[in-house]
């Protein structure tokens, strides 16, 4: 299994857009933010054949958007949600359902579009 790590590399964009959130985030040790992240590659390290060490590889954060309000907050948690119900729907009940987390990033939350219609 490879291996996940995060680049400790702050870019300037992403620097300026948590600024707003930096005193609040210093102030509150069990504070918890919502955001819509991009992610990058940033570093691949691979083993050598007569190493027992899995494969890794380094992601930076490249862009950021945290949520400035409630109902922003809300709505990335709906999507969040979504995505995860998604992602683990396979093989249950719920697979049915997969459909809301591409109908919410297409039309927004809370909108559902019959493309039957």
């Amino acid at each position: 299994m490879t291996d996940i790590k995060f680049d400790s590399k702050v870019l300037a964009d992403v620097s300026a857009a948590l600024e707003p959130f930096a005193d609040a985030m210093f102030k509150s040790r069990a504070g918890r933010w919502m955001a819509v992240i991009e992610l990058a590659h940033a570093e691949r390290t691979e083993p050598g054949p007569d190493e027992e060490k899995d494969p890794s590889v380094k992601v930076r954060v490249v862009g950021i958007e945290v949520a400035a309000d409630e109902f922003t907050d809300e709505r990335l948690r709906v999507v969040q949600q979504d995505m995860y119900r998604r992602r683990t729907a396979s093989g249950t009940l719920d697979e049915v359902g997969t459909y809301r987390a591409d109908d919410i990033l297409r039309n927004g939350v809370g909108l559902h579009v019959d493309d039957a219609a």
